[in-house]
């Protein structure tokens, strides 16, 4: 058998951008896109996406050539996520809600030759190019901004425009032959940022064989049937939106595409268009549950959710799931080309009491089919811990589907792949079923006395108190017990007089976890910061903490005003 070779019919090399080409011939009458009164069908987003990649070749875009994009969840973002890789170049979608000199610090790293730029963010880019070295070391690169489809103008660049370049492209045949051929499925298909909180953030290289694997296995795990309505609340720039521009693409759905995510927003277009599924990191659950979902029809079918990038509270699932919503949980992580993990749900747990339920549902699950093992490990011994539900260690993980590593930092992608697996840097449990719960990121235990305190642990129970509405818990300095648990609040509207003083709060923990985890200080916002990923800056809130001095047993009153919120958040 070892005598039979490979030939151009038995090895053809995996890349996703063929699923646009599929789309287009077996789902002709199909809606592709959606975005206010446009319509696009599959056959009219294949033809757009190979008239910009032509456009872009006739520019001298070559094979790892970078092309940026700064843009919201609008139909361009989408469509550069097969044009730019038809031609060979590498995307790298940039995160919309970063300043103007972390976006001059991605660039001058990425060198990408085009930047496409939403008009939106016209201003934002004319000072991050103020930022850019002026010689010719380093060339600007090539801007080419994004209008309105229906625009007839184009006021910010005498040049070239997205949708003038895709009325321009003349793509031959032996083009469109041509631009679904992969050089090699190993080869770069995508260059993403993390978020760089702790420092420069750095690029992930995501292959055409990684995102061609975990497209694939979100439709799986996710158990996306063909024909979906998927609503665009999640950044495409995020981690290439998870993969599921691809995953939609091969299921033949229906792209939603908002430009920006408000609780009006969303349930608008979910009745209008029967929307199936949308994803969303847990603080778009905030908008949801402040909004007014006043057409809900009993007989709609619930909205399928996948929510993952910090682990929600099960009384928070609940509350989301009350208001017509099915939430599956994942864990993921840039480098790992978006989810890995799904809480698949198991038969025999519906005949379990609805807390269990509950319970069972906020965990991270089990490995995906593409994903060739996972496990927690003791970080000291690198040996496996136990399957109790309680000890806890790092997630490490392996598979095809993982990035090449970081671009131009050969040190950091040894690091990150020590010892044969990705250091995820999260720190969890492994249950007696397999199944992997999320405890905290490692920077977030909080040490106190000598005992692990999971700052998610402590929120949980905050969250379960019926006049919080977010919480963020975080490790503060504490004369006897070396760090002791500081917890940052938001109540909700209109009910700040029922929580008076966080006496009140710390009763209530006292009263629902174990003494030694209950926070020493709570101190309440109108708003918690977010960083760029709508994430909790836990970083920055244990800056605020250290500034708190904890006497033994003070749980004295402390509240910020409006004016010391603003403060403090300028900070972040």
């Amino acid at each position: 058998m070892d005598n039979l070779a490979l030939c151009e019919a038995n090895n053809v090399p995996l890349t996703p951008i063929t699923f646009l080409k599929r789309a287009s011939e077996c789902y002709p009458n199909r809606t592709s896109i959606i975005y206010g009164k446009t319509r696009f069908t599959w056959p009219q987003t294949y033809d757009r996406c190979c008239r910009l990649a032509a456009s872009l070749l006739s520019l001298n875009i070559t094979r790892n050539d970078v092309v940026s994009i700064l843009a919201p969840n609008v139909p361009a973002i989408y469509e550069m996520h097969f044009s730019v890789p038809m031609t060979g170049a590498v995307l790298n979608p940039i995160n919309t809600r970063l300043d103007a000199k972390t976006i001059a610090i991605i660039l001058r790293h990425a060198e990408p030759k085009i930047l496409f730029v939403d008009h939106e963010f016209a201003p934002l880019i004319q000072e991050v190019l103020s930022l850019l070295p002026t010689d010719e070391s380093q060339p600007h690169p090539r801007i080419i901004f994004i209008n309105e489809i229906d625009s007839t103008t184009n006021p910010f660049s005498k040049d070239l425009d997205y949708e003038g370049l895709i009325r321009k492209g003349e793509p031959t045949p032996s083009l469109y032959a041509s631009m679904f051929l992969v050089h090699n499925e190993h080869d770069p298909i995508s260059l993403n940022y993390t978020s760089g909180t702790t420092a420069d953030p750095k690029g992930v290289v995501v292959s055409h064989r990684g995102a061609y694997l975990s497209a694939l296995s979100l439709i799986i795990g996710w158990q996306m049937g063909i024909f979906p309505v998927y609503l665009w609340t999640l950044p495409i720039f995020h981690c290439n939106g998870w993969t599921l521009p691809w995953s939609v693409a091969a299921r033949g759905g229906t792209n939603v595409c908002i430009r920006h995510v408000t609780a009006p927003e969303i349930y608008k277009n979910i009745e209008l268009h029967g929307v199936t599924h949308m994803s969303c990191v847990p603080t778009v659950f905030r908008f949801l549950l402040e909004g007014d979902r006043t057409n809900q029809s009993h007989k709609s079918p619930p909205v399928q959710v996948l929510t993952g990038g910090s682990s929600p509270p099960a009384v928070l699932i609940k509350k989301v799931e009350q208001l017509g919503f099915q939430v599956m949980h994942g864990y993921g992580l840039t480098e790992a080309t978006g989810p890995v993990l799904f809480c698949e749900w198991q038969d025999e747990w519906n005949k379990l009491p609805e807390h269990q339920q509950m319970q069972l549902q906020q965990r991270q699950g089990v490995r995906h089919l593409t994903l060739a093992d996972v496990d927690v490990k003791n970080t000291k011994t690198l040996e496996s811990v136990p399957r109790d539900g309680k000890t806890m260690g790092e997630i490490v993980i392996k598979g095809s589907i993982l990035m090449k590593g970081y671009l131009k930092n050969p040190k950091a992608t040894s690091e990150a792949f020590k010892h044969g697996w990705l250091n995820t840097g999260d720190i969890g449990v492994i249950h007696p079923d397999g199944y992997v719960e999320i405890k905290d990121r490692s920077k977030d235990i909080i040490i106190s006395g000598g005992e692990n305190i999971s700052s998610i642990e402590v929120e949980k129970v905050l969250y379960m108190h019926q006049q919080v509405l977010e919480a963020a818990v975080v490790a503060m300095p504490h004369p006897l017990w070396g760090e002791t648990p500081c917890a940052f609040v938001v109540l909700k509207n209109g009910e700040e007089e029922l929580v008076t003083n966080e006496g009140d709060l710390i009763k209530y923990c006292r009263e629902n976890m174990p003494h030694f985890m209950c926070p020493r200080k709570v101190v309440f916002f109108q708003e918690l910061p977010k960083n760029s990923n709508g994430k909790i800056p836990k970083s920055k809130l244990r800056d605020v903490a250290k500034a708190l001095v904890v006497k033994e047993d003070d749980v004295g009153f402390k509240k910020v005003h409006q004016r010391s919120v603003e403060h403090v958040s300028s900070r972040l």
